[in-house]
This record gives C-alpha cells, sequence and structure tokens, in this order.
C-alpha cells in the first residue's frame, strides 16, 4: 500500500468519527447505534437520540437520524428520519 492510499478505518473508527462530528453539530447525544451499513457512496448510521427530555422518562421523544459517511469514512451529512416517544413499540 502507497503512503498517499488514505488509511482504512474499521467499523469501529467509523462509528466513532460520526458519532463525534453527529454530537458536536446538532449538541445532541447519541443514545444508541441501531444501524450500520456500507452502502455503494460510503457508509450509512442510523443513530437514536433524546429530542424531548420528559418526566417519566418513557414518555420522553427520541428521534432517528440518518448519517452519512463517504467511503474514506468522512463525515457527510445527517437527517432526521423518524420521531417517536420512547416507550412506543413497532410491530
Amino acid at each position: 500500500m502507497s503512503e498517499d492510499a488514505p488509511k482504512r478505518r474499521s467499523p469501529a473508527e467509523l462509528m466513532r468519527v460520526a458519532r463525534a462530528e453527529f454530537e458536536e453539530l446538532t449538541g445532541r447525544t447519541i443514545e444508541a447505534v441501531s444501524a450500520f451499513a456500507k452502502t455503494d457512496h460510503g457508509w450509512e448510521l442510523n443513530v437514536e437520540v433524546v429530542e424531548l427530555a420528559r418526566i417519566p422518562d418513557t414518555t420522553s421523544v427520541l428521534a432517528t437520524y440518518r448519517v452519512l459517511l463517504d467511503s474514506d469514512g468522512e463525515f457527510g451529512g445527517y437527517e432526521r428520519v423518524r420521531r417517536y416517544a420512547r416507550g412506543q413499540i413497532e410491530l
């Protein structure tokens, strides 16, 4: 491998990069990574964050965000894809 070739990042490192960039940009803390997949253009993660903390905690409003990384593992953007109550379940 040449010295000019970009270093290949491990999945764990990619997740750390995505998490740090997302949290810095949004000011929201990621509670969980619910999906992580390689795409034709790089990597895609779905992350869960608290958007509105309530008491009791089961009534808090959470959101799923899609986070994109390019093929080099660089942050490419994010978008909210879903909002839901913490106690809500999908069947």
